[in-house]
């Protein structure tokens, strides 16, 4: 009887833990499809040269974008310029996800971001970046980025 039990309780403990495994891949899931529309609409917004969209609708009031060479760029205001400036906004952008974790309304994905300036002869490059996102109102937003130049090993699945 007491293996039975016991037997019965290891089930039960293993079922648990499987329907928490398969909750935590649903919620990842869900939180890379919103975040690929997220990186959509903003690879769009670049090759519409029209930096509104991603001010307005990708990042939140109060980010904070930190680059390369440390410079930092506080809330919507301190990086309008970035997105106002044609030689950026008129670059042909892919944002490729590498390792994305969620947890609850927080996530962060990094990723390469691929650029293809509009400028003659600079030649494309390549930024690791890691953006921040929090669900704000039931919408995730970027919350902040850190980007250097250089690119993730994408068939490097170690770390996924």
């Amino acid at each position: 009887m007491k293996k039975l039990i016991t037997g019965l309780c290891l089930t039960i403990f293993c079922c648990l833990q499987f329907n928490v495994a398969m909750a935590a891949d649903k919620k990842l899931d869900a939180f890379k499809k919103a975040i690929r529309a997220k990186y959509d609409m903003k690879e769009q917004a670049f090759a519409n040269n029209d930096g509104k969209p991603i001010l307005e609708k990708f990042y939140s009031a109060d980010v904070m974008s930190v680059g390369p060479d440390g410079t930092t760029h506080r809330g919507t205001e301190g990086i309008r310029p970035v997105y106002e400036n044609p030689e950026i906004i008129g670059s042909i952008v892919y944002i490729e996800s590498y390792n994305t974790h969620v947890n609850g309304n927080a996530g962060w994905d990094w990723v390469n971001f691929h650029v293809y300036p509009p400028v003659p002869g600079v030649a494309p490059f390549t930024f690791k970046m890691l953006f921040l996102w929090e669900k704000i109102k039931g919408e995730w937003m970027s919350m902040g980025e850190m980007y250097v130049m250089g690119e993730f090993d994408t068939t490097d699945t170690a770390g996924h």
